[in-house]
């Protein structure tokens, strides 16, 4: 490690403040950025911890609407997220005990790793991701591999989950990281049924829209039976061949469709 100044501010508005500082970056879970500055991947001059403010933290459920505070922690929302069985299950399987009591939502989809969990919720959701100065749907949000729409020292400040009639997640683990090499949560909704896919594209996080509309029809496995799924832009590596992703991808789009009924 090196030398860098550390602040712990009490409030929104001082975070935001101190992180107008040139090469300061927020830190939240730090499950990412920590081991990237140790490796001198990263190495900002301060850092601004976003965990001592208590506005950013809980889970509340009001008029269908789930909403969680950005630096609430994996192992929170495996608890308190009841209204919402698919999301609550989803975090209680992202990594171990440890990374689930340090790690946050608010990190996790501010960093938007392509194979991190909550970016396929928020995404199948219509999730609408709340900052200290905007609104943004999760359509508009995720712009690629570890890219969002966030700009410079904008803070995730919580995160609307629309409730749907049923959800499930279903990921195909790396079993040393617990990272999906592939994961799909679907999310049925009165208006029809969201798909996302995590894992697998080398553009990150993205809507399987086809299944969508055949889903909307006929909530069954079955109605994606005819379906396939490119594997042109799918991550291919030592893990798993484009290929194989594709075809996991709609495997595990069939599980998860089968455990919602």
């Amino acid at each position: 490690m090196y030398n860098f100044e550390f602040v712990k501010p009490s409030s929104v508005d001082e975070a935001v403040a101190a992180l107008k500082d040139e090469d300061a970056q927020p830190l939240s879970g730090g499950q990412t950025l920590i081991p990237t500055m140790k490796q001198r991947l990263n190495q900002p001059s301060k850092l601004v911890s976003l965990l001592g403010i208590s506005d950013l933290v809980g889970v509340s459920s009001s008029g269908g609407t789930l909403t969680i505070g950005g630096a609430t922690n994996h192992a929170t929302v495996a608890a308190e997220a009841s209204d919402y069985p698919g999301l609550a299950a989803l975090a209680s399987n992202i990594g171990d005990p440890a990374v689930r009591n340090r790690g946050t939502i608010g990190g996790s989809l501010a960093n938007n790793d392509p194979s991190a969990c909550y970016p396929a919720a928020a995404l199948a959701s219509g999730a609408t991701i709340v900052t200290n100065s905007r609104e943004i749907a999760a359509d508009d949000y995720f712009e690629g591999m570890f890219a969002t729409a966030l700009e410079e020292g904008e803070i995730i400040t919580a995160v609307k989950f629309p409730i749907p009639e049923a959800s499930n997640y279903q990921k195909f683990e790396q079993p040393a990281s617990r990272f999906a090499l592939t994961g799909v949560f679907v999310a049925k909704y009165s208006d029809g049924v969201r798909v996302a896919v995590t894992g697998a594209s080398n553009n990150g996080v993205f809507r399987w829209t086809e299944a969508e509309e055949a889903l909307s029809s006929n909530f069954s496995a079955d109605a994606i039976s005819g379906l396939s799924v490119p594997s042109d832009d799918m991550i291919s590596d030592l893990h798993g061949s484009a290929a194989y992703r594709a075809n996991l991808v709609k495997v595990l789009t069939g599980r998860a469709v089968t455990a919602c009924s």
